[in-house]
């Protein structure tokens, strides 16, 4: 059992769990980056999702979580190959990391005692099949983020050095977070995350005191706790599952894709990743609401996590990206 916080006991922030959410049914969204202030659940929510998904089926020594045993990379030792079930990983990458540490790099203590040329897998490896998560991606060091958001999108990790030629699957749900006091993130790299939400501490008081007294009795009695909210968790994991099977169901109308267009013209966003993240994440939204056609409704809905991060500055508009995008949809939706 788990002993992450429930993730239906998070008070607010609807927008930032709707986002996780999304990414859980459809991972090739792109990942979600979670501007704003420290101590608002940011990395609870990431690690309470995936508690909250289902194990995954893996070979038990693979190194990478092979769903069957003729998956598993030709590299690998995997002495074990019976199937085992393990949470959903999470993991995390810490500042400072090496490219090496990520990627993965030859084996020394291998190749000195022993001879061998082996490959050591890094973090990519383990995160294959969840999610990989990145506290204060703004001061990442640039050339680390590149590599992750190719990989990401590619799902392929692919390691050329020190006499080997190494790939592997790495298919995850990338998680970046941070305080915009401390650095923005380059625009050509805030237009790689899929989608992109602005959380805030709350200023009421009752919400407040509510988040401090479910953490209060989580930090009392957990195995308490989360029993007590298991059947709400219960109910969003359902609906994820259902989402998952009905998304491919869901056909993009004409007159869908013509509002896409609409939409990131009328906003300006640059190339067409944007309209393409609005049309997969209204998609999931519908799956996830178990409808039977994406409709304005949903892209609505979910056009400021698609949009509002590739906006270019306006020095006339003093509004917030998200309050553009919203005015910007009622003006075009009417």
């Amino acid at each position: 059992m788990s002993l992450a916080f429930p993730f239906s006991a998070i008070v607010g922030q609807d927008t930032m769990k709707q986002a996780l959410i999304l990414t859980a049914i459809d991972p090739g969204l792109g990942g979600v980056l979670v501007f704003g202030d420290r101590g608002t659940g940011k990395s609870t929510a990431v690690r309470a999702l995936a508690a909250l998904l289902p194990p995954i089926t893996a070979v038990k020594d693979c190194p990478v979580n092979s769903e069957r045993p003729e998956d598993c990379p030709d590299w690998a030792t995997v002495p074990d190959t019976d199937l085992v079930e393990r949470p959903t990983p999470v993991v995390d990458l810490p500042l400072g990391v090496t490219e090496d540490r990520v990627t993965g790099a030859l084996d020394i203590e291998r190749a000195l005692t022993k001879g061998e040329k082996a490959f050591e897998p890094g973090l990519l490896a383990r995160a294959n099949r969840g999610y990989l998560y990145i506290d204060e991606v703004n001061l990442l060091e640039d050339h680390i983020v590149d590599l992750l958001l190719d990989v990401a999108q590619s799902g392929v990790n692919a390691v050329e050095r020190e006499g080997l030629s190494i790939r592997h699957p790495a298919r995850f749900v990338l998680v970046g977070s941070g305080n915009p006091e401390e650095g923005e993130l380059r625009p050509q790299l805030l237009d790689r995350f899929g989608l992109s939400v602005e959380v805030a501490s709350p200023t009421d008081i009752d919400e407040r005191i509510e988040v401090v007294r479910r953490r209060d009795a989580f930090d009392m009695d957990r195995e308490g706790f989360i029993a007590k909210w298991q059947p709400e968790d219960a109910k969003i994991r359902d609906a994820i599952l259902a989402g998952r099977a009905a998304l491919r169901k869901l056909e993009a109308t004409d007159a869908i894709l013509r509002d896409c267009a609409t939409l990131a013209v009328a906003l300006g966003a640059d190339g067409l990743r944007g309209e393409l993240t609005l049309l997969r994440a209204a998609r999931a939204l519908a799956a996830y609401e178990g409808d039977a056609a994406i409709t304005r409704d949903h892209l609505a809905t979910v056009a400021p996590l698609a949009l509002s991060h590739r906006l270019r500055r306006d020095p006339l508009d003093e509004a917030g990206s998200t309050t553009r995008v919203t005015r910007t949809v009622a003006e075009t939706f009417g």
